[in-house]
């Protein structure tokens, strides 16, 4: 009746806000990084000093989602998702939208797959904003754009 409150959505959605934390947590991280980084950088090697507050600001997100994927695994094999070797693994999968299908679930956890992949697109596309942000800032202080 109350689908919503069951364990899978309730632990899914616990762990998403996880996530979420974290993704805000570094995106913070990322834009003070950026605004630093472009005004002390030498304004004389632009070109340089973009790729230098580019690069590492895709660095970043790119840990940041290591981690969150690591939340997740870390989760599946708290709750016996799959077996603890391959959960690591069993998140990537989900949290990329790839989907190979070769693991299966626990019958009783196998919504958490989609929830993770859900998850995993909301941040990924919330990476992509803030690279997009974090560019259109630099290309004005650098004066490129």
């Amino acid at each position: 009746m109350f689908w919503f409150l069951d364990e899978e959505f309730l632990v899914g959605g616990l762990v998403s806000v996880v996530t979420i934390a974290i993704q805000a947590l570094v995106t913070v991280l990322v834009i003070k990084f950026g605004r630093v980084s472009a005004k002390h950088l030498s304004p004389r090697r632009r070109i340089v000093t973009l790729v230098i507050v580019m690069g590492m600001s895709g660095m970043m997100l790119m840990l940041a989602h290591f981690l969150e994927v690591a939340v997740w695994a870390v989760l599946y094999g708290l709750v016996g998702v799959i077996q603890d070797k391959d959960a690591y693994y069993f998140a990537f999968v989900n949290f990329t939208t790839l989907g190979y299908g070769d693991i299966l679930p626990e019958h009783r956890w196998r919504v958490l797959a989609p929830i993770t992949a859900a998850n995993g697109m909301l941040l990924f596309g919330w990476s992509t904003a803030v690279l997009f942000a974090v560019l259109s800032r630099a290309l004005r202080i650098l004066r490129l754009g």
